[in-house]
């Protein structure tokens, strides 16, 4: 048994949504073998809280637009790993470090990949362009806690 034609229709459209919001690592597994509960996982990264958000309101939209309403949402306030249950797909979105200490991919990796399209794929995760920033985006080291000049605890 492989994912219906329906959910596969879904995964494309999620993922081209998702990578249109600049989502990194977009990929799609078929769980369809193992899961009786839904066909296919889509599991994409964002940055922040912010894109993260970006990234669920797109995909639901995208899929309301071809009828597909979610059953579930789970984690939208805090937008660290956001679920979207659409019943025939399963959408993750998480943050680079919740993806990374989660490993979706490790755990599922018996299930096929669902081939998706160049636009769909997203990023190749490549965030280097930010190496030189910390998490609040204050380049790194110009910013101490209590007003502290950078090095004078020296």
């Amino acid at each position: 048994m492989t994912a219906t034609d329906r959910a596969i229709e879904l995964t494309i459209a999620a993922a081209r949504a998702a990578s249109e919001k600049k989502a990194q690592q977009v990929i799609a597994l078929d769980v369809s073998e193992v899961l009786v509960l839904t066909d296919v996982f889509v599991i994409a990264s964002g940055r922040n809280q912010r894109q993260v958000k970006a990234i669920v309101d797109a995909v639901e939209e995208a899929l309301h637009k071809l009828g597909a309403k979610p059953i579930r949402r789970e984690g939208l306030a805090e937008a660290h790993w956001v679920l979207l249950d659409f019943g025939d797909i399963v959408v993750h979105v998480q943050q680079e470090a919740d993806r990374e200490f989660y490993a979706l991919e490790r755990l599922w990796k018996d299930c096929p990949e669902v081939e998706l399209p160049e636009d769909a794929r997203g990023g190749d995760g490549d965030t280097s362009e930010y190496d030189d920033y910390d998490q609040f985006g204050f380049y790194a080291g110009t910013y101490q806690a209590g007003g502290e000049e950078p090095g004078a605890a020296e």
